[in-house]
């Protein structure tokens, strides 16, 4: 059981992980929304801070456990609140407490810090004071993406981090260039091992040579249009040659880089030509219908799905536009610039991605959604359904789908009608 409502300072004795209730609720921001009684909002924000205070006290604790266990629930808060000045005023000491946590910890502790520094940058926007986040845990997270000694998982999550942190607050052009570098010097070494016969470090490598990848491509979309065009020049030929890669997510991400890449070519370039189209879109065509039985249904289906996007976009400059709901309102993903960056954020908010869309100021600012929509409660009282009607259409959809998969699992019934 959790501790009460009502949380006890901390002891010497009691400041461990395991006696603190551990932000559950943190993970759904509809949590934060269910109908009920009426709740003292002060009362519940001071409650948080409070347990907040204590995580944040926990990343300094002797037990990599321990630590590691604070930083997954301060994870969880940052991806489902907004917390600004509560961050605000503490945003040193937080930095002090990953930059600690990355250098000294092992591979699931340096993943979990990333991953805060992510949702750091994210809850701070784009400002000085990300700046100066930035500058302290850019150089460190640089080094542990460059350490052939350092775990994957954790050269992964600082790749990731390092894109996403710079995306955030970077002004600085050469500092925008240096890191893409230094991701652009991790996943290279795919087209190498493409080449190399041996090639015996390539499934524990991919996943590293993935998330460089995107986090390279996710720069190049705030880049300025000249040095796009040289990373296009530098990079078009070569990354086909990824499509044929054993690792599915490796094909998806070249494939959708690639289907990028040609999207930014032709807005610097309207008559952009590609001396060695027909090759590629055959290499398209045969991923986007793939039926080797060798792979899985799964697999397969998901690589058709993406690859057929992919070939559409190459072949006839289309997308297939999207649209995200949250709240009142509706976003449009309708070009895969707007696609990359959507994806990212949302791996690194998870379920509290719709939250931050209606309330964060940088997103909206990214996706250009103006200022955040104010609505009385009067006005959001209206829009909810309520607690019973949503079970009872929970019930009936439920009902529903269980009929209709008993009718698909049934012995007796007509195959060939599914086909």
């Amino acid at each position: 059981g959790g501790q009460p409502r009502n949380v006890q300072p901390f002891s010497d004795e009691d400041a461990s992980i395991e006696t603190m209730s551990h932000c559950s609720g943190f993970s759904d921001p509809a949590s934060f929304t269910e109908d009920g009684p009426e709740v003292d909002e002060e009362a519940t924000q001071e409650d948080l801070e409070y347990k907040l205070k204590g995580f944040i006290d926990l990343t300094l604790d002797k037990s990599a456990k321990t630590r590691q266990a604070a930083l997954e629930s301060l994870k969880s808060a940052f991806s489902s609140k907004i917390l600004y000045e509560f961050i605000m005023e503490r945003r040193m000491t937080l930095t002090d407490s990953i930059e600690r946590c990355i250098k000294k910890g092992k591979s699931d502790e340096q993943c979990a810090a990333a991953g805060l520094a992510c949702l750091l940058c994210v809850q701070m926007g784009s400002g000085i004071e990300s700046e100066e986040i930035f500058k302290t845990l850019g150089p460190v997270l640089k080094k542990i993406v460059c350490d052939g000694t350092a775990s994957i998982q954790a050269r992964q999550a600082c790749a990731t981090c390092l894109g996403i942190c710079c995306f955030i607050v970077t002004d600085d052009i050469t500092e925008l260039y240096s890191t893409m570098e230094c991701l652009e010097n991790i996943f290279t070494k795919a087209y190498q091992r493409d080449r190399d016969t041996n090639g015996v470090s390539s499934t524990n490598n991919s996943v590293l040579h993935i998330s460089a990848l995107l986090a390279w491509t996710l720069l190049l979309t705030i880049c300025p249009m000249n040095e796009v065009k040289k990373k296009i020049e530098m990079h078009l030929h070569k990354l086909p040659s990824l499509l044929s890669c054993d690792d599915l997510n490796m094909r998806i991400a070249a494939g959708e880089t690639l289907a990028l890449l040609f999207e930014l070519a032709r807005e610097t370039d309207a008559d952009f030509f590609y001396e060695d189209m027909e090759l590629l879109t055959e290499k398209l065509r045969a991923l986007a219908t793939d039926g080797n039985k060798h792979r899985a249904k799964v697999d397969k289906r998901k690589q058709r799905s993406v690859f057929r996007d992919v070939l559409r976009a190459v072949e006839e400059r289309d997308f297939p536009t999207e649209m995200v709901k949250f709240g009142p309102e509706r976003m449009y993903i309708d070009c895969w610039v707007k696609k990359q960056t959507y994806d990212t954020f949302k791996e690194i908010l998870g379920s509290g991605m719709q939250y931050h869309l209606q309330s964060n100021d940088f997103l909206r600012n990214v996706f250009e959604l103006g200022p955040p929509v104010m609505l009385d409660a009067a006005t959001l009282k209206t829009m909810k359904i309520p607690r019973f009607e949503r079970h009872l259409y929970n019930s009936a959809a439920f009902k529903a789908r269980t009929k209709a998969r008993s009718k698909c699992r049934d012995k007796r019934a007509d195959v060939g009608e599914f086909f």
